[in-house]
């Protein structure tokens, strides 16, 4: 619950701030009443490169968490996804990464479902537990190169 609020309040000031936020989280913290780590949790679940945003922190002096949300066009952004991928993705990573696509219209609900049903462990399940994640990373980016073929 204190989760949902901390990241509710993030996506308000990132709002305000056209995309971008700059807090320290010692003083976020305070005025939440919750310790540090928590905030850092959230930032660090929450707000990941296959949701769209980068973090950047700055030690010393406070230190302080600088929070980007990505806008990009449509072809930069299934670029952006092509390469966050990388050579291993697991089941849940490649949900949160299709999840973002379908919010951000890359794809429509029935891509969504149809790429879920391909990724998943079920649709994997003859092969070794062992190559499952290289072969769904293969499987995904050749489903976004095909996404930015037919465009």
């Amino acid at each position: 619950m204190l989760a949902d609020y901390i990241a509710k309040m993030i996506e308000e000031m990132l709002n305000e701030g056209n995309g971008t936020l700059e807090l320290q989280r010692n003083e976020m913290a305070n005025r939440l009443g919750c310790v540090p780590s928590q905030i850092s949790y959230v930032i660090s679940s929450r707000f990941t490169p296959e949701r769209g945003y980068v973090i950047e922190s700055r030690r010393g002096g406070g230190g302080c968490i600088r929070i980007i949300r990505k806008q990009m066009g449509q072809d930069e952004y299934l670029m952006h996804f092509f390469c966050a991928i990388g050579s291993s993705i697991d089941e849940r990573e490649a949900l949160a990464y299709l999840k973002n696509l379908l919010g951000n219209s890359c794809i429509t609900e029935r891509e969504f479902c149809i790429a879920g049903a391909a990724l998943s462990n079920a649709a994997l399940s003859s092969l070794p537990p062992s190559i499952r994640n290289t072969v769904r990373a293969d499987l995904f980016k050749q489903m976004i190169l095909s996404l930015m073929k037919n465009r």
